[in-house]
């Protein structure tokens, strides 16, 4: 069916559970309650699909060869998208196959065969499950490395009641290495396999509904949408291949957006041009607040006009970044002209 790759594990509670509660218990979670809400649901998989045996767990690579370098902030104005997110949005486009292949599991499976997919989407913690099975190790950036896939993939799991043949687990490979903590522009991983969402520009760009903390704005550079860093520093992407699924979903117009045209942006105008994709779910006020930020730390005084208009926009949280993107610009021209 075109999953990159594909293996087998209990149903038993996954052994990061008590770290996951751990982690909700410090507020490292920030303003995503609904991780708290249905917390002894991720730990537990007998609570999401009664009478659960095993886990499949699926693999769908996202790499593209030959992807130029992000821009960094030198360079012209152009924002940084998350690499998964410069797709149609995975969420719909695995869809179709998960269920395809959820209905197969129960059709060989028997009469009695009850089985369940996710694909980020659900209450599963799908990292801890996704190392038992053996598909990959959690990295000290706290994400799924794989030794065929490097950084680069999409999870999906299939919760059943079969009692399916587990594969052996895998082991950590991180070694002595350290890049993907150096590489954090905010300092989010605290320690190796510690990470404080809130300090995580992915957080503060997609999750957090509210203004980006001051100190934090510079630091995000000219990443509009999620943040790679910790990712692609990782030298087990030295593996990483193009998967099947997601090839003739890339959305190239998302590669290096221009940040003034994206400030210009109506609600209709951001509704078309990112439907479908997983920024719409940022929402025209936060997605138009990170770009406000992002024109802040990278911006000409060429985006001055664009940034002003932004200013008197009737939402206060798009006018109050841009009022600080206003403010950084003529600084920095002004350090220019002496």
């Amino acid at each position: 069916m075109g999953f990159d790759a594909c293996r087998i594990t209990t149903a038993d509670p996954p052994a990061g559970a008590e770290h996951f509660r751990q982690w909700l218990a410090a507020g490292r979670h920030g303003q995503m309650g609904y991780l708290a809400r249905n917390a002894h649901r991720r730990a537990e998989p007998g609570a999401v699909l009664l009478g659960a045996r095993s886990v499949i767990t699926l693999a769908v690579s996202y790499q593209r060869p030959g992807l130029a370098e992000e821009r960094r902030a030198a360079d012209a104005p152009a924002g940084v998208v998350a690499r998964y997110a410069r797709f149609t949005d995975y969420h719909d486009v695995l869809a179709e196959r998960l269920a395809r292949f959820t209905a197969l599991v129960n059709e060989l499976g028997g009469p009695n065969t009850r089985s369940i997919w996710y694909a980020d989407t659900g209450p599963v913690l799908e990292k801890d499950i996704a190392q038992r099975a053996g598909l990959g190790f959690i990295g000290k950036h706290t994400n799924l490395i794989s030794r065929g896939l490097g950084n680069w993939f999409f999870l999906a799991e299939v919760l059943t009641t079969l009692e399916l043949e587990p594969d052996p687990p895998e082991r950590n490979r991180c070694g002595s290495c350290a890049r993907c903590l150096a590489a954090c522009p905010t300092h989010a991983i605290v320690a190796p396999f510690q990470l404080d969402a809130r300090l995580c520009i992915s957080y503060l760009t997609i999750e957090l509904k509210t203004a980006i903390p001051l100190e934090l704005r510079p630091a995000m550079g000219n990443r509009i949408f999620g943040c790679d860093d910790c990712l692609a520093v990782c030298p087990w992407n030295r593996f990483a291949r193009e998967g099947e699924i997601m090839r003739q979903h890339v959305r190239t117009d998302l590669d290096e957006p221009d940040l003034v045209t994206l400030l210009g942006l109506d609600e209709a105008g951001f509704a078309q041009r990112f439907r479908s994709t997983p920024l719409s779910r940022a929402k025209r006020r936060g997605f138009l607040r990170n770009v406000c930020v992002a024109l802040g730390n990278v911006g000409t005084p060429t985006a001055l006009p664009a940034l002003e208009r932004a200013t008197r926009d009737p939402e206060p949280l798009i006018a109050e970044h841009a009022e600080w993107a206003v403010a950084r610009i003529l600084a920095r021209a002004a350090v220019a002209a002496h």
